[in-house]
């Protein structure tokens, strides 16, 4: 289940919610029980050269697709 990120206009607190992605839009409460609370942007990144153990091997080539086409 997805995990989205708050923070609380009234004490500056942040927190996570996990809930799914139909839900994504719905308000959450403050731990500390305010009600004025803003979902964050979160960023994902991915950093390594390698993927996760028995996923596919990294790029060693350049261009858009790894360097597979020569371009």
């Amino acid at each position: 289940m997805p995990r989205y990120e708050f923070r609380c206009r009234a004490c500056g607190d942040t927190f996570e919610v996990n809930r799914s992605m139909a839900a994504a839009g719905e308000p959450a409460n403050c731990p500390h029980g305010h009600t004025d609370t803003v979902k964050l942007l979160s960023a994902v990144a991915v950093t390594g050269r390698g993927g996760a153990a028995g996923g596919p091997p990294a790029s060693t080539g350049g261009g858009c697709c790894g360097g597979a086409c020569g371009c």
